[in-house]
């Protein structure tokens, strides 16, 4: 796959109009018609919702499944070898530091809002069976594992794998348009492209305002908790008012450390809170239910995964697990970006088990010790209350919660101002994908266009409140995340085809090189292996010797009209790159590259460890980076057949995909 060199606009960027456009005017559209029509946005919203549902539920069931299987498969095949980024690269973040971000990234208001809520939902009515029995309290919780599992991240992994295996192994930009590179070529830049990118921000917004629409509602039921503030919609829109003014402030200031330290103060907070149900709840019952939850779930995962209960037809599917599928579809560029952007130079493979099994474990534990806390409270000590809770309004089940165990006051209170600190995170964090998606570059764009995605979020989350609440978030998540569906399966596709040309020339290339040898030279071969050169040396031989070699090739490939070019850097590195049209070039460089000297190697402990006493070596890097063998010490005519050796096999890789 040729990847071309993509576009770099300068500093100062504007918007991109084919994106910014349609996506605003839809949005602006939809707020028109629920400020002005709500009876006919909430009808058009329940007719969406309901076809979504009835007739394209089963198209939904089945892609989320095959997102599933594509990367469990992807990470188990050879193409589970491939970094995210060119060979030599290295992770950006430790292991600690990538789970905990990965924690971060499961953490949000859906786990605040439905962590007591659903299971009770479910116990009191199940979409099979009697309501409030044993075999209920089994359903729920393995109910809510499904809709909180490895379904939600596998989605999320279809999405952050494809933006950081073409952003950082091909330097194409992160932007899900690019994942559609194998299968429309250079169009990703035209009007497909934009297409793409404009339902990428449409599922956005409508995930981020659903997200916003939960927050908001549970959070005006925990200020009426606490102080007897009203429960309405004009309450409700008064406080989105006033939190999404808050997040644009930060966006307005540029507190980028700020939501990072405010994010930070979540993980500990809901931590907290988490201990702290943990120790005051039924805590071996807890652990006992965690075991027994797991397992249900991982026994029972493939026939959950097809149930379309289309022999005991119920809506109970459209306002459940379809919600679920639609709005975890509808937040994947927002969290498929973030992931992309932390696991840098990971392989398929780790970034694969990461994701799909590091937040996943957090979540079974957060619904574990909330949900079956709350169900031991209904079943085993008669409090009826938490059942009615959430009949009457979800929103408070949270609250009534808490009330029966100790500190409700400061509890109560800590969760008001978790869900109002993910309120703000999630606003600005969001308005900043929205914003790399509708403009022509990928940072430091305009503050105010940040601050119009803000506050454009924030209005149709109060547009959708007004026209119907809950109803109308889950109606508008599930029809806006179809169109985004189609996308990510031909993003699959993409990404396969992708990734099936990249394995293939890495079968090609030989996987090690060592210096050819005579019988003469045996003796200098000796020296040079218990020789640890310095910078200077290798820069040397690369003048000297590489350089020479590199110009040598470029001249006779020139007599062959090919377009052959050989630079140096300003590192000391010398490159020679021949172009073959709208194929894939060739890329030979010899560049300095520092290691470590082995322990065994004697070193003056006197020697300071400055940057002019480390060791180098002489590495080889094709297109697809560093090769791991030094040419340090090669003749002329040694290294001339090495690149003769790599073109070789660059050719035969063109061949092959040619054919």
């Amino acid at each position: 796959m040729q990847s071309p060199a993509p576009h770099h606009p300068p500093v100062r960027q504007r918007i991109l109009p084919q994106v910014f456009i349609p996506t605003a005017a839809i949005v602006i559209a939809l707020l028109a018609l629920a400020a002005f029509a709500p009876a006919v946005a909430t009808r058009w919203f329940t007719a969406a919702k309901t076809w979504a549902a009835n007739d394209a539920g089963w198209f939904t069931i089945l892609a989320v499944a095959g997102f599933l299987v594509f990367v469990v498969g992807v990470a188990i095949s050879r193409y589970g070898r491939i970094k995210l980024g060119p060979d030599h690269s290295t992770p950006d973040y430790s292991y600690g530091s990538w789970f905990a971000m990965l924690f971060a990234a499961g953490m949000g208001i859906g786990l605040m809002f439905f962590g007591v809520a659903e299971p009770i939902m479910h116990y009191a009515t199940p979409p099979v069976g009697t309501p409030e029995t044993a075999a209920a309290a089994r359903q729920a919780m393995r109910i809510t594992f499904f809709h909180w599992g490895i379904h939600a991240w596998a989605i999320y992994a279809v999405v952050a794998l494809s933006l950081a295996y073409f952003a950082y192994r091909h330097n194409l930009p992160l932007r899900v348009r690019s994942a559609l590179y194998p299968l429309i070529g250079d169009r990703i830049y035209g009007p497909l492209g934009h297409a793409v990118d404009t339902f990428a921000a449409l599922g956005t917004i409508f995930g981020l305002a659903t997200s916003l629409g939960l927050g908001v509602m549970q959070i005006n039921a925990g200020l009426s908790y606490l102080f007897g503030l009203e429960v309405s919609t004009l309450v409700q829109v008064g406080l989105i008012t006033v939190i999404t003014l808050v997040a644009t402030g930060s966006v307005i200031a540029g507190l980028d450390s700020g939501v990072r330290r405010l994010s930070e103060i979540n993980m500990i907070l809901a931590a907290a809170l988490l201990a702290f149900v943990l120790v005051c709840g039924p805590t071996v019952h807890l652990m006992q239910t965690l075991v027994q939850n797991t397992g249900m779930y991982v026994s029972q995962l493939f026939s959950m995964t097809f149930n379309q209960y289309a022999y005991e037809p119920t809506g109970w599917l459209g306002g459940w697990t379809l919600f679920y599928w639609g709005w975890w579809i509808a937040w994947s560029p927002f969290v498929g970006m973030f992931i992309a952007r932390i696991s840098r130079g990971r392989t398929v493979r780790e970034f694969v088990v990461g994701v799909l099994l590091v937040p996943l474990g957090f979540t079974f534990l957060w619904m574990t010790i909330y949900g079956n806390t709350a169900l031991h409270m209904v079943r085993e000590e008669g409090l009826q209350q938490l059942v009615q809770a959430v009949s009457s309004d979800s929103s408070m089940t949270l609250f009534e919660f808490l009330e029966h165990l100790p500190l409700t006051l400061l509890t109560s209170s800590l969760a008001v101002i978790l869900v109002a600190l993910f309120f703000v995170t999630s606003a600005d964090s969001g308005a900043l994908v929205i914003d790399m998606l509708t403009s022509k570059g990928e940072e430091e764009s305009p503050v105010w266009q940040r601050i119009f995605w803000a506050l454009l979020v924030g209005g149709l989350a109060i547009a959708l409140l007004v026209a119907g609440g809950l109803e109308s978030l889950q109606a508008a998540t599930i029809a806006s995340a179809l169109p985004f569906t189609v996308i990510m399966i031909l993003m699959c596709w993409g990404l396969l085809k992708a990734m099936h040309l990249d394995a293939t020339k890495r079968s090609i290339l030989r996987e090690a090189r060592i210096l050819p040898g005579t019988s003469e030279d045996w003796r200098a071969r000796l020296r040079l292996l218990a020789h640890n050169p310095l910078k200077i040396e290798v820069t040397g031989f690369i003048d000297q010797c590489a350089v020479p070699a590199l110009e040598e090739v470029a001249t006779e490939l020139r007599k062959q009209d090919l377009p052959v070019q050989v630079s140096r850097g300003d590192d000391g590195r010398a490159w020679l790159q021949v172009g073959h049209g709208e194929e894939m070039d060739f890329f030979y460089s010899v560049r300095p590259q520092p290691y470590e000297a082995p322990t065994f190697a004697l070193q003056d402990p006197r020697r300071p460890l400055a940057e002019g006493t480390r060791h180098y070596r002489a590495e080889v890097y094709l297109r697809e980076g560093g090769q791991d063998y030094d040419v340090m010490g090669w003749t002329k005519v040694q290294l001339i057949h090495d690149v003769l050796d790599q073109y070789e096999r660059h050719r035969q890789f063109l061949d092959r995909i040619r054919s």
